[in-house]
């Protein structure tokens, strides 16, 4: 038997479960998203496949999608009603046979498996899934992870795929980079810039000339993306994070006076995250998003590891005074990152946990 990885992904998981508590939502544009008020400040955390029909993507403002798709029902993210779903999900992963299972979040897991049939196994995982759940799912097969994770596009939605390092090229060749997992518009802009627009150009580029734009690690390592390259291990390693974070989008753009008080806020809320890991902040970061919609990001490392929330917030507070910016605050972060555990982090996994590979 071969070894495969399977990438498991729910099909429109936030809005699928919302259908579920609320059938007579079936078939209707679903929207969901921070509170689920539009008028407010806010984003789409997932929509419904009738609501992609008119635009709606992930990560827009949920006044732009009411806009694309003005008959969508908006409903707020119920965040305990996803975790218990994923955990029936998840659950379901690890009860078939033979399978080890990597969470990558909510919706999407690694499942690494022994078979000669694999589109045998995806479609019992499929079954199981929604029988447990009654959520469907779709599943990429591969030969490495990237491959797996990319085969799920073209399975969606309730399919499955193959895509292995034989038929990589047929698939993938002629693909814009921005089709890869991993390169945002950003990074596929950059390669525009050296001549490389489509994958197949991408896996043929030289390591030098990658490594002279994106660095000695990450130019290789995008050559190797080209080639659908990656690690085919599925890790089941409990995920140990290193910091906790808050942040907070108002819905009126706070003045400098009042920042002091909301840092406090969001450090009282990161200590209670932290508190939980029974492990002390020792950085903090800031996130600031001032109007109408510019971000800077500041950290600083506290000359002793803290379980204080004081000391978190005098810290965000003084990288905030230090921006010497006076201008309407949007949004605020706060991270605490944490000292390591005992004996340190595992070895970091060939992938980042929502999407780099």
């Amino acid at each position: 038997m071969a070894p495969w990885v399977l990438h498991v992904d729910m099909d429109q998981f936030l809005a699928a479960v919302e259908v579920l508590r609320h059938p007579e939502l079936a078939g209707l544009p679903v929207i969901v998203g921070a509170r689920g008020d539009p008028t407010e400040r806010g984003v789409v955390s997932t929509a419904s496949y009738e609501a992609r029909a008119f635009g709606v993507r992930s990560g827009m403002p949920l006044r732009t999608a009411v806009r694309r798709c003005p008959d969508a029902v908006v409903l707020p993210v119920d965040k305990p009603a996803y975790d218990a779903a994923s955990a029936v999900v998840m659950d379901t992963l690890r009860a078939v046979p033979g399978a080890v299972v990597e969470v990558l979040g909510w919706d999407e897991a690694f499942v690494g498996i022994e078979a000669d049939d694999p589109e045998a196994v995806a479609r019992r995982i499929q079954a199981d899934v929604l029988a447990a759940s009654a959520l469907h799912c779709s599943v990429g097969i591969g030969d490495t992870k990237v491959r797996a994770k990319i085969a799920t596009e073209f399975g969606k939605p309730r399919g499955t795929y193959r895509l292995t390092r034989e038929t990589w090229f047929e698939v993938m060749g002629d693909r814009p980079t921005g089709d890869l997992w991993g390169v945002g518009s950003r990074i596929s802009q950059r390669l525009a810039t050296l001549g490389i627009g489509t994958v197949r150009q991408l896996a043929e580029a030289q390591d030098a000339l990658l490594a002279a734009e994106f660095g000695p690690q990450s130019g290789p390592w995008l050559g190797r993306l080209g080639r659908g390259e990656s690690s085919a291990t599925v890790d089941d390693t409990p995920w140990v994070p290193r910091a906790h974070g808050r942040e907070t989008t108002y819905q009126q753009d706070l003045e400098a006076s009042e920042v002091e008080a909301a840092l406090r806020v969001l450090a009282g809320q990161v200590l209670d995250d932290i508190t939980a890991e029974g492990r002390p902040c020792a950085r903090v970061h800031l996130k600031v998003r001032f109007r109408p919609f510019f971000t800077v990001n500041r950290s600083r490392k506290l000359p002793a590891p803290t379980w204080d929330a004081g000391t978190v917030a005098d810290t965000a507070l003084a990288l905030y005074r230090a921006l010497d910016d006076e201008r309407p605050v949007r949004l605020l972060g706060v991270r605490a990152e944490m000292v390591p555990p005992e004996g340190g982090y595992e070895p970091p996994r060939t992938h980042g946990r929502r999407g780099m590979p």
